[in-house]
């Protein structure tokens, strides 16, 4: 099957994604609305060559740019186009009428700017009228698309999952020795600097909790554009010589900096099945997190971790403050959190529900030929 890869530009995830389908039979070319010259992706996949779209582009309406997709896939003739966000990549793909399209969910484009405002709306609703399958990480992301009336039994749920040969409780914790953490109880967050993550409130969280037990630690390894306000915060509650700035981690270097905290935190508003939260219960890390409904897929409370009221500085102090005080539960939660990862997280598992979508949509269309 020849298909398209169409996204918004080079991701981690679309990396992860386009090396698996590379593995596949198909013949895989990959689209992009900020395209690069030359950009690289796995295996023999290449990236298409064209002007991009960009809706807020004075010079061209929309519909204008959008003959230039259309002189693409008539180039390529994919038998399927993966398209997503659902607002704009896949939106794009369906103002054209391509079929079959199947969809893919990035989270928060569902569950929060599907209902901004009037305009998201409608693209959420255009789009998923005319996509032939849906695929999301999580159940919260089904039940958002059957609220916009999109059919349940096509959409095909699979948590990204992680590479649990990678993302292990077993291994060095350099950065921990490092840091000369190693009689701390040492937090980590991994989460970008952006308002989505709510990183504001897990400092303040921290900062109350830090000046009830001293013995706490904070790893910040994540950038983007608080980093600036974030480090003046720090300053400000006098933490610099408690809270690490380790910058955006590459693959290579995450399972050691899991390994050398205790506990993992993350105060996002807005989440499907987080992949940092399953590489952190594949590396067997106890979580605090925020009670928002992709992480009570895979949070319980004092079972996996702690869950605390989604923005609220005050619960989260209290839940860190609890975590802290447990260090008893914490060889038996990493030998749970891992074994739930090995049983819901496993990518190797996951992956090929994609593939089953991807046969599903074919069939369904050429059966209307």
């Amino acid at each position: 099957m020849k298909v398209l890869y169409f996204t918004s530009t080079q991701s981690p995830h679309d990396l992860r994604f386009t090396q698996a389908l590379a593995a596949t039979e198909h013949q895989v070319f990959v689209l992009c609305l900020d395209p690069v010259a030359g950009r690289q992706w796995p295996g023999d996949i290449v990236e298409v060559e064209w002007q991009g779209i960009n809706p807020n582009d004075v010079g061209q309406t929309l519909n204008e740019q959008l003959h230039w997709l259309k002189v693409v896939l008539e180039n390529i003739k994919p038998d399927l186009v993966h398209a997503g966000p659902v607002q704009t990549a896949a939106y794009y793909t369906a103002k054209v009428g391509f079929h079959p399209l199947v969809t893919m969910s990035w989270g928060s484009d569902l569950l929060l700017e599907a209902d901004e405002n009037p305009f998201s709306q409608f693209l959420t609703n255009y789009t998923l009228q005319h996509t032939d399958v849906l695929v999301g990480d999580c159940a919260c992301v089904g039940e958002k698309a059957e609220s916009f009336g999109f059919a349940k039994k096509n959409y095909f749920q699979f948590p990204w999952g992680v590479d649990l040969h990678h993302f292990t409780p077993h291994g060095s914790a350099a950065l921990r020795e490092k840091l000369r953490w190693q009689d701390k109880i040492v937090l980590l967050s991994n989460r970008s600097f952006a308002p989505l993550y709510g990183v504001d409130v897990l400092l303040k969280a921290f900062a109350a909790a830090y000046a009830e037990n001293p013995d706490l630690r904070l790893m910040l390894c994540g950038k983007g554009l608080l980093e600036s306000e974030f480090r003046q915060f720090v300053i400000n509650h006098d933490l610099q010589d408690v809270v690490h700035f380790g910058g955006q981690a590459s693959l290579d270097e995450l399972p050691d900096i899991y390994r050398s905290a205790d506990y993992y935190l993350s105060a996002s508003h807005s989440d499907g099945s987080s992949v940092s939260l399953m590489e952190a219960l594949a590396s067997g890390l106890p979580v605090v997190v925020s009670d928002i409904p992709g992480n009570l897929e895979w949070v319980e409370e004092g079972k996996q971790g702690w869950l605390f009221k989604d923005g609220n500085a005050q619960d989260f102090t209290q839940k860190i403050l609890l975590a802290a005080r447990q260090l008893d539960l914490l060889d038996p939660m990493k030998m749970g959190n891992r074994a739930l990862a090995e049983q819901r997280a496993d990518w190797k598992k996951n992956f090929p529900v994609l593939l089953e979508a991807y046969e599903t949509a074919f069939a369904a269309v050429g059966s209307h030929d």
